[in-house]
């Protein structure tokens, strides 16, 4: 319950009446300590309804978010593991506690956390908000979506058309930004680099993607990444503005023809940056030069033609 402009005014008004004496110092007291307690209240329930939203997301949209790009449920490897009936290949606590610190139980020598780091070729991070009762709930949805004939986290339905040179064009159109986005998204070259990029590079943000298609592993997990990524700085962009099936085809067969290239060298963007800025400063500097020189024409050449029309007569 807010409080009102009323009762505000109410507590800085009641010292005054009451050294006025119009109200008995008892009864300032009790106004008071009222409002204290229902500014108490007050703040105690805006927090308890912030915590309750924070921890209230639904565990599938959570699962959605942050686990499926990476993982499916019975839907064979990506990036990570399948999850389908983790409960059995490892005990609650152990999986509790590898979701709180991925990295803090490989680093301890565990062997099953080894041995799923040297499957994946790399480190699980920490998901976002995790908390032992968030996790205890991740897992409860694990094993009610294993126990499925078919789970709704089985994973993307990849398309398996082989690539044209047609799809391989538009992904490059995508990427650098003159193909626009279904839904309006932003181009991959504002954060990403490429090693066919234009002359000023991609941008520093995020990695250069030349070798993505290799380090994720190929088709599926690349596609399931394109459909929901995972890290801070690309989730809140495309949860609003998802890439579409095609999208996703043509970005694939662009990533997967680059596999064997290098990634950009990003000085010589910087290089190329700076000559083009010194370009620009010469040329603005002559240009200058030559308005500047002609600033006075018109009045010298007026003065010009009547000192000669004087002369002649």
């Amino acid at each position: 319950m807010p409080i009102s402009s009323a009762d505000r005014r109410g507590c800085f008004l009641a010292p005054i009446a009451c050294m006025s004496g119009n109200i008995p110092a008892k009864a300032v007291a009790r106004h008071f300590c009222r409002r204290a307690l229902l500014a108490v209240l007050c703040s105690y329930g805006t927090l308890a309804l912030l915590t309750g939203l924070a921890h209230g997301q639904d565990t599938p949209d959570y699962f959605t978010q942050n686990c499926k790009n990476c993982h499916t449920i019975g839907g064979g490897r990506l990036t990570g593991p399948d999850l389908k009936d983790v409960g059995k290949r490892q005990s609650k606590e152990w999986l509790v506690k590898f979701l709180m610190n991925p990295k803090a139980v490989i680093d301890s020598g565990d062997p099953y956390a080894k041995k799923i780091f040297e499957e994946s070729r790399s480190i699980m991070p920490t998901p976002p908000g995790i908390t032992p009762e968030r996790a205890e709930k991740l897992l409860e949805l694990i094993e009610k979506e294993s126990a499925l004939e078919e789970s709704q986290f089985k994973g993307v339905q990849v398309s398996t058309a082989p690539f044209t040179d047609v799809d391989r064009a538009r992904g490059r159109g995508i990427f650098l930004g003159p193909q626009r986005l279904e839904s309006g998204g932003t181009a991959c070259v504002s954060c990403h680099g490429m090693h066919d990029a234009p002359a000023l590079g991609g941008g520093q943000l995020g990695p250069d993607l030349t070798n993505v298609y290799e380090r994720l592993r190929g088709r599926a997990a690349l596609s399931a990444w394109l459909m929901a990524p995972g890290t801070e700085t690309m989730q809140p962009i495309f949860k609003n503005h998802p890439l579409a099936a095609g999208e996703i085809h043509a970005l694939v067969a662009y990533f997967e023809s680059s596999t064997a290239e290098r990634p950009a060298d990003p000085s010589t963007g910087r290089v190329t940056f700076l000559l083009s800025g010194l370009a620009g400063a010469v040329f603005g500097v002559f240009f200058l030069d030559a308005i500047w020189k002609r600033r006075f024409h018109s009045v010298r050449r007026s003065l010009v033609e009547a000192n000669t029309s004087r002369g002649k007569s």
